[in-house]
């Protein structure tokens, strides 16, 4: 049985869509049992709406934390304050092994460093980070990282490239992935300081190294993992939830102008739609923490049930594969 925290006061669409979620993910998966965060008397009331019962509502539990750390209170501070939080709490449980990982929708930067607080680090990693899946015109590409580091150190990059290979080897089961260096021109002396020396790093390594890649090829499918510091990588995320909400919009109102693009739309409707599942966030389910000693996902802020549910099954996967020994041993490899 795998063991979930979900803190479900973190998302901006409340703890009933968590919730939903959260159910849908025990429902699919027989061995899944989901431990909710929050305040126990709110929970229990919603649990009890639900009409959950039977085997599916004794694989679901409330862990009472009677606060919460919103989107724009101040990371470091807010777990200092908030020793009760959702998001502490799961942590909390993880440290003492009473959950196999830990999923939430809220303050990203609050959660990295609830973990960091609670569980630590993996030997040898200087930085934690966040990894996150990217569409792309073959299959997802990962990028690292997306916002835990805004200031990094060519060492920070050259492990988030370790990470993020390692993360590629078991979760997508990519067997060498190839490692791209994100910057503005695809020779060598191109970028700044940082990507020319961790340029540097990664081609003197033996890892599967193909070098810089521009923003233009994020979505051609050609690299694996793309490596940039959190800076970079949080405007790169942004940009392209942006853009495929836009596009969908755009494409919507198109459709609404003449009778003859409604009966187009009829035609293609079946492809509108697996164009819109392709590029949803909310079937990535969320970002993996990478290089914490424990296992944890941040999902998005606006996610609905089924990114919820996503996220819980990313958790759970990332806990069967091992994925934090893979990590050490590439660690010690690679860095030796």
């Amino acid at each position: 049985m795998v063991r979930i925290a979900l803190d479900v006061m973190g998302g901006d669409r409340g703890s009933e869509l968590a919730i939903s979620g959260a159910i849908s993910a025990i429902r699919e998966h027989s061995d899944f049992e989901v431990i909710l965060l929050g305040p126990r008397e709110l929970l229990e009331k919603q649990v009890a709406d639900s009409g959950v019962a039977g085997n599916l509502a004794a694989r679901l539990h409330i862990e009472h934390a009677p606060e919460a750390i919103s989107m724009n209170e101040s990371p470091v501070e807010a777990v200092r304050r908030k020793k009760q939080s959702s998001i502490m709490v799961g942590f909390d449980l993880a440290r003492n092994g009473r959950v196999d990982a830990v999923v939430s929708a809220g303050n990203s930067g609050a959660t990295l460093a609830s973990a960091v607080r609670k569980l630590g680090r993996l030997k040898g990693v200087s930085r934690p980070g966040i990894a996150s899946l990217f569409p792309t015109l073959k299959r997802p590409v990962i990028i690292m990282d997306v916002g835990a580091n805004v200031d990094c150190r060519p060492l920070h990059l050259f492990q988030f490239a370790i990470m993020a290979s390692s993360c590629s080897r078991k979760l997508l089961d990519i067997k060498h992935p190839r490692i791209g260096l994100l910057s503005i021109g695809e020779e060598a002396g191109k970028g700044n300081a940082l990507v020319k020396e961790t340029h540097e790093l990664l081609a003197a390594s033996s890892l599967n190294f193909i070098g810089n890649v521009e923003g233009r090829d994020i979505y051609q499918g050609d690299v694996d993992v793309i490596v940039c510091d959190g800076f970079v990588g949080n405007i790169s995320l942004k940009v392209s939830e942006g853009l495929a909400e836009a596009a969908m919009q755009m494409l919507r109102t198109e459709i609404m102008k003449t009778f003859r693009a409604k009966i187009g739309y009829m035609l293609i409707r079946r492809a509108f739609e697996s164009f819109r599942k392709r590029v949803d966030y909310a079937e990535y389910g969320g970002a993996p923490l990478l290089g914490i000693n424990g296992t944890g996902i941040i999902s998005h802020g606006k996610s609905n049930a089924t990114a919820i549910k996503n996220a819980i099954e990313v958790a759970a996967n990332m806990y069967r594969s091992r994925l934090n020994e893979s990590i050490l041993i590439s660690l010690e490899e690679y860095s030796s």
